[in-house]
């Protein structure tokens, strides 16, 4: 059962950055002293019509993966591991994820409007 949507601090103890069941996705793991929870895991890549069976990168993924980066303070994915941050989330969902000390925040929702997760 999720409960309401709560702050609350997370160390990233791991990243994933890759192919997984044939999409292109990303995974921030996260600890808060105790129990653990993942952020990410949504295809950044699409298959347009005019790639036939080719999967290809999106201006979704690329903002997703730029909008982590920025929020956290980061300038290399690799730096994401052992960073703390600050998320939104419940017992099921983490909805958004925010650097720890300055009010910068990415939510994914933020970013469906901009793009269109199927072209580009």
């Amino acid at each position: 059962m999720n409960r309401e949507p709560e702050q609350k601090n997370a160390r990233i103890e791991g990243t994933k950055l890759g192919w997984d069941r044939g999409f292109f996705n990303c995974w921030l793991f996260l600890n808060y002293g105790g129990c653990s929870q993942g952020f990410g895991g949504c295809a950044l890549d699409s298959k347009p019509k005019e790639r036939g069976d080719e999967r290809g990168p999106t201006a979704y993924g690329m903002a997703f993966i730029t909008g982590v980066m920025r929020a956290v303070g980061v300038e290399k994915w690799e730096d994401l591991k052992g960073k703390y941050v600050r998320v939104v989330a419940d017992g099921g969902s983490v909805y958004k994820i925010g650097h720890i000390t300055e009010n910068k925040w990415f939510d994914p929702k933020d970013i469906e409007g901009m793009v269109n997760k199927d072209s580009e």
